[in-house]
């Protein structure tokens, strides 16, 4: 199998005032392509950190990212921009859509940037969305908001899927269906996913967990046969 994501001896420091935050602290390791990985971990961890240097959202103080055999932690604008663009697809814990727009729009608002774009309307009806085409985000419930963003990040069929607390902002049912969407779309289309949460349980879908604490991994576990989602719970 082949690399997707390989990272190493990372390093993120932030200056605050006179005191130095080292919110990761040498971290490594190495993701298989289209597997589902879980960063794991209580907040303050370094798991969202970890996350946005691998998705080309910040520049690390010291240490390597590549993604399919490209140095990110090396590239200045416009480089950046067109990786994040060509390369990855996110998924926040806030669904970030446009208010004004569309669920189509919302979704097709992303694929004019990417010169590989998916169908729009293809992608909402996939994510059980047929009906909810033409609807406002405000018309649309939480769990039918998410889905639209998760079709938003797949619209620029990206080569990674980044997730931030995809269902933290959601109930417990509702948080089941979006997870249920994300292994599937990490198995039908051989998608690599990295995923972070502090839930423990969420843990248990992953095909590989990386336990994070006080910005360094804790643990490398792989999961011979993760639980299908809908037998989570918490």
């Amino acid at each position: 199998m082949n690399t997707a994501v390989s990272v190493r001896n990372l390093e993120k420091n932030y200056q605050m005032g006179e005191v130095t935050v080292r919110a990761l602290r040498g971290v490594s390791f190495d993701v298989v392509e289209g597997s589902l990985v879980v960063l794991l971990g209580p907040s303050g961890s370094g798991k969202t950190t970890l996350l946005n240097l691998i998705g080309g959202l910040d520049v690390p103080t010291a240490g390597q990212v590549l993604v399919d055999g490209q140095e990110v932690s090396t590239l200045v604008e416009p480089a950046l921009t067109e990786y994040r663009r060509e390369k990855v697809g996110f998924i926040f814990q806030f669904f970030n859509l446009v208010p004004t727009l569309t669920a189509r729009e919302n979704v097709e608002l992303v694929g004019e940037l990417a010169d590989n774009a998916a169908e729009a309307a293809d992608l909402l009806r996939r994510v059980g969305l047929g009906e909810r085409l033409d609807y406002y985000p405000a018309e649309l419930s939480g769990g039918e908001q998410q889905r639209v963003a998760i079709a938003r990040a797949l619209i620029k069929r990206p080569y990674l899927l980044l997730g931030d607390e995809p269902t933290g902002n959601l109930d417990y049912e509702t948080g089941l269906l979006v997870l249920q969407l994300i292994r599937e779309v990490s198995d039908e289309d051989d998608l690599t996913v990295l995923m972070v949460t502090h839930n423990a349980a969420i843990g248990q879908m992953g095909d590989v967990v990386i336990s994070l604490r006080s910005g360094e991994v804790e643990a490398i576990k792989e999961n011979e046969s993760p639980l299908p989602p809908t037998e989570l719970r918490w």
